[in-house]
């Protein structure tokens, strides 16, 4: 898999997801098996490239390459102008996010709110492609089947997208009024990869090795983007990569193995985020860890209460101590 000069190990990727993919859970998943993973959504506004949010979803530090930022706007100057700034950051491959649905973003015209004005997307993809050409930053695009069920425009979006020098597209099988219900379609993705000569990525419900080999046999897609279904399961990018490439399951992580997983990933969270941040922002992925685990979401809530990283850290160790003896050597359900 290939995007722009960059040779990506497999063709396994993260999907961006904000308040999720941060550099402590991109290192791990990366680590753990994906080939590639998009930052977090940064702002194209110049007014917030000062703020905390902002400057964490910025920072880069020990990340492998090809390091890859996703600018999120409506505007074509300022997200060009954005485009440079996250270069000069370390950016080696800049994403446009045409694909949040969420009410915030598309309520400022920027996400999956721009697939209604195909006019207004070609020129922000114009102004990025010739600001990053002239570093040899190669420019990606993130979008969805459409604004509508009744206006799935993907393949005339993905067309003049190609046509403008985008080197690479992922599309989420769903529309921008689907949110994250229902079932994600693969037609369109299919339809759009059918037309591309560029690497297409597909998106959305792929949770399991047998659903990304079903979709990338269904669509001929280059690669599979997984987001939602690897929170709290950093493992399935190696899975998935397995599978994929010799056509049999891995086993599932041991309690053991997955005790020392979340562990690390707490530690690295609490670096990144420090005290008062790391141990409120930590709940969440804690959560989703324990959510499949006998006891695991009681104990989860009941970690709320607990406002230190320190004591957060212990209570998790023990709890998993306590549940994995015996036996050390049980795996978790495929």
């Amino acid at each position: 898999m290939r995007i722009g000069p960059y040779d990506l190990p497999n063709n396994v990727f993260v999907a961006p997801m904000a308040g999720v993919t941060d550099r402590p859970f991109r290192q791990l998943c990366k680590r753990l098996g994906a080939g590639h993973a998009v930052s977090e959504m940064a702002a194209s506004n110049p007014r917030l490239w000062n703020s905390v949010k902002t400057s964490r979803r910025l920072d880069h530090a020990g990340e492998s390459d090809p390091i890859a930022v996703q600018i999120a706007g409506g505007d074509p100057d300022m997200m060009a102008q954005a485009a440079v700034f996250n270069v000069g950051k370390g950016a080696r491959i800049i994403d446009i996010n045409m694909g949040c649905p969420v009410k915030k973003v598309c309520n400022v015209a920027a996400g999956s709110a721009l697939l209604r004005d195909e006019e207004l997307v070609a020129r922000i993809i114009d102004a990025v492609v010739r600001a990053c050409a002239p570093l040899g930053v190669p420019v990606t695009l993130k979008t969805r089947t459409g604004w509508c069920r009744a206006e799935r425009n993907a393949l005339r979006v993905a067309r003049r997208a190609r046509d403008q020098g985008i080197a690479a597209l992922a599309l989420h099988g769903r529309t921008r009024e689907d949110l994250y219900m229902g079932e994600a379609e693969y037609d369109t993705i299919a339809a759009v990869k059918a037309e591309l000569d560029i690497p297409v990525i597909a998106n959305g419900d792929i949770d399991s090795p047998e659903k990304a080999r079903q979709v990338l046999d269904v669509t001929g897609a280059d690669a599979v983007m997984i987001g939602r279904a690897a929170q709290g399961r950093p493992w399935l990018f190696r899975e998935i990569d397995h599978y994929l490439r010799t056509g049999r399951r891995l086993p599932g992580p041991t309690l053991q193995e997955m005790r020392d997983l979340l562990l690390e990933h707490l530690d690295d969270h609490y670096r990144f985020y420090g005290e008062y941040t790391g141990v409120r922002t930590a709940r969440k992925h804690i959560g989703w860890y324990l959510a499949d685990l006998p006891g695991g979401p009681g104990f989860s809530a009941q970690l709320n209460s607990i406002e230190n990283t320190r004591e957060q850290w212990q209570a998790i160790a023990e709890w998993f101590d306590r549940s994995i003896d015996p036996p050390a050597t049980q795996r978790l359900a495929a």
